[in-house]
């Protein structure tokens, strides 16, 4: 090891001779509390004065000093610096193995004599590589420390940093490490010191170096690192800003004459990546869709994200893999406080990762994220599965998140309902699959009330999905979905009479399925010779008794915003009407309908004529019992009196009772 540093020292000291001092500009010191300090009120001086014998020139200096006022520590961490005496012979530096104990007292050395008037020696510039080169924990934790706004001196000291590939490489690690812990960094160096440094103090050194044109390539290794690394700081200075960060922005601010505040500089700072990394068109893509500005809103960061994604996926497909796959290790292992735009960018770039590797932590990322009470997230999560559907090999796999699919189908939300079905209908069309007979009468059973589903999309994959279901349902699961089936009989039948023709036809497809299913070679018969009308009278006959729960079934069609199923819905209550004569409860089940009917701001004449016949049933019915209700009497002669111009067509006697 001393061998190879003596070569190093060699090349250093020959480079020295040839090179003319470099001027550097002048730096006024910060003023101080004028406190007197002597060596034994500072225990790190005895670490500074020992690293100074290494220097005879400048420890005989230090030893001539008299303990007159120094001036002042800086709030945030500066050591004291006078330039009058910070003069250092960077050839005995050379010459000298630095031991890690010795890196915080040589850093602040360092910073001291380029923050002197006097002009810096350009062999102390390879003297902080080689230390950056061989400590480099030690001399970020140490310059952060020494210099948290990032003086001109330490500028200097990070921009040479930044002028060696193989130096930035190995200081970036601790700069992440900083960044990633909002808003103070707590980390002990050699010396001893577990000073706080500001993670916003991190952020402007990457600023600062991202600047310098050598750093491309080891910018390239860490991209991913370093962008995930800043979107951290964007989110956390957006929505957790404190009192104090506000403070240590505002001296950030006055050095280096800044008019944003930290959570736009983390925004800066990214762009100067993005365009060191050449992707000027992101930046711009970005810019022009206001993406920037929504990213600096905590309500819509994760709708940023996505297009963020979306505009890098385009030209920079490698680099979003890795992006993808450093954010697989932060949202698969453990919850994340960023999580939901960390889940809306990689959502976009899944078709990216190599699934081959993968597979197993994404499946499990999306079937946690199903469980979420957050309904973007399980939006996302969704999502994310349509995209993976799109490998055969994962469609299988995807089979076993049936049971938290079939949870979400209770969504309120019309679009995540959407996309569960979706999935469900994608994986059930590859050979092979079926459904099981655990998870095929909780599915029916979830589905059928989402035949009558506000979205035509969600009413129609719903349809379509029950018959994939019975289609595909295993032997032994036959059995407890029967009465599922038998229950969407009448639904189906309603749904044939859909405005959306597409919808109509499925509800019949559907509806054929059921009726063989169910082996009810009747009702199968009436479908395959296109008498749909008289598909009503035959549910009825085929059992006289569910009569009343076939009529109470159609009642809430009679408040559909379609014209064809409340008509459908009518006729089919009226022919209900005949078999229900002398069950139980037969007044109260037309006491129901004449009250759903009479709620229809403008009945049809089949409306009208069906309360006529519903009134005068009921009237006889009342008078049997030997009681009168006044009020339901008196509707029921408004309502004849309403329909005596029409004849009652649509009666269950009548030959097109249930003409649709």
């Amino acid at each position: 090891m001393a061998d190879k540093h003596q070569g190093l020292s060699e090349v250093n000291r020959n480079k020295g001779s040839s090179a003319s001092p470099a001027k550097q500009p002048n730096v006024a010191s910060q003023s101080q509390d004028g406190k007197k300090q002597t060596q034994e009120q500072d225990p790190g001086q005895g670490l500074f004065r020992r690293t100074l014998k290494m220097f005879p020139k400048f420890r005989g200096i230090w030893h001539g000093k008299t303990t007159t006022d120094t001036e002042g520590e800086d709030k945030f961490g500066s050591r004291p610096a006078d330039a009058s005496t910070a003069s250092i012979e960077c050839t005995e530096m050379t010459n000298y193995v630095v031991k890690a104990d010795q890196v915080p007292a040589m850093v602040k050395i360092m910073h001291q004599r380029l923050a002197s008037p006097e002009t810096a020696d350009v062999r102390i510039f390879m003297n902080i590589l080689r230390m950056a080169e061989e400590h480099p924990a030690g001399v970020v934790l140490t310059l952060l420390r020494c210099a948290p706004t990032c003086d001109r001196a330490a500028a200097m000291m990070w921009r040479t940093i930044g002028s060696s590939r193989s130096t930035v490489e190995k200081v970036l690690p601790t700069l992440l490490c900083v960044m990633e812990d909002w808003p103070l960094h707590s980390m002990f160096t050699s010396d001893g010191d577990d000073t706080d440094v500001f993670a916003l103090a991190a952020t402007l050194v990457i600023w600062v170096m991202v600047q310098v044109p050598k750093c491309h390539e080891a910018m390239h290794i860490y991209a991913p690192h370093l962008l995930v690394a800043l979107l951290v700081q964007i989110f956390d200075s957006t929505v957790h800003g404190t009192e104090e960060v506000d403070n240590f922005w505002t001296q950030c601010q006055a050095e280096h004459h800044l008019q944003i505040n930290s959570s736009r500089f983390a925004v800066q700072a990214m762009k100067s990546l993005l365009c060191r990394l050449r992707c000027e068109n992101v930046v711009m893509a970005m810019e022009r869709k206001r993406g920037w500005d929504t990213l600096l809103c905590a309500d819509t960061q994760h709708y940023a994200m996505g297009l963020l994604a979306r505009e890098m996926h385009r030209d920079l497909r490698a680099l979003c893999t890795r992006i993808a796959c450093h954010l697989l290790g932060h949202l698969s292992t453990a919850w994340h406080c960023w999580d939901l735009p960390f889940l809306a960018f990689i959502v976009e770039i899944l078709d990216c990762l190599d699934l081959s590797e993968c597979s197993d932590s994404v499946l499990e990322m999306m079937s946690r994220y199903l469980q979420n009470e957050c309904r973007e997230r399980r939006r996302l999560a969704l999502r994310g599965l349509v995209v993976l559907m799109k490998d055969p090999s994962m469609a299988r796999r995807i089979g076993i998140l049936s049971h938290q699919l079939v949870d979400v189908l209770a969504d309120a939300d019309g679009e995540v309902v959407r996309i569960s079905l979706s999935v469900f209908m994608n994986v059930l069309q590859h050979k092979g699959i079926m459904v099981s007979s655990t998870t095929a009468p909780r599915l029916a059973e979830v589905l059928l009330p989402l035949f009558d589903h506000d979205n035509s999309h969600v009413r129609m994959l719903s349809i379509q999905l029950f018959q994939k279901v019975m289609d595909l349902v295993v032997q032994e699961g036959k059995k407890p979905i029967e009465r599922t089936v038998s229950q969407s009989l009448l639904p189906l039948f309603l749904h044939c009479h859909e405005e959306n023709q597409r919808l109509a036809e499925a509800s019949r497809e559907t509806l054929h399925c059921a009726a063989g299913f169910l082996k009810k070679r009747g009702l199968k018969q009436v479908l395959e010779k296109e008498k749909l009308w008289k598909f009503g009278k035959r549910l009825l006959a085929e059992d006289r008794s569910r009569a009343a729960e076939h009529l109470r079934q159609a009642l809430p069609y009679l408040q559909s915003p379609q014209e064809s199923l409340r008509e459908a819905a009518i006729r089919f209550m009226g022919m209900a009407g005949r078999y229900l004569r002398g069950q139980p409860g037969e007044l109260h089940v037309l006491s129901e309908a004449l009250e759903a009917m009479s709620k229809d701001d403008s009945p049809s004449s089949t409306n009208l004529e069906i309360q006529a016949i519903f009134g005068t049933r009921a009237a006889e019915l009342r008078s049997s019992a030997g009681f009168r209700e006044p009020l339901s009497q008196e509707q029921y002669q408004e309502t004849v009196k309403r329909t005596s111009p029409f004849s009652v067509s649509g009666a269950p006697d009548t030959a097109d009772a249930g003409h649709s």
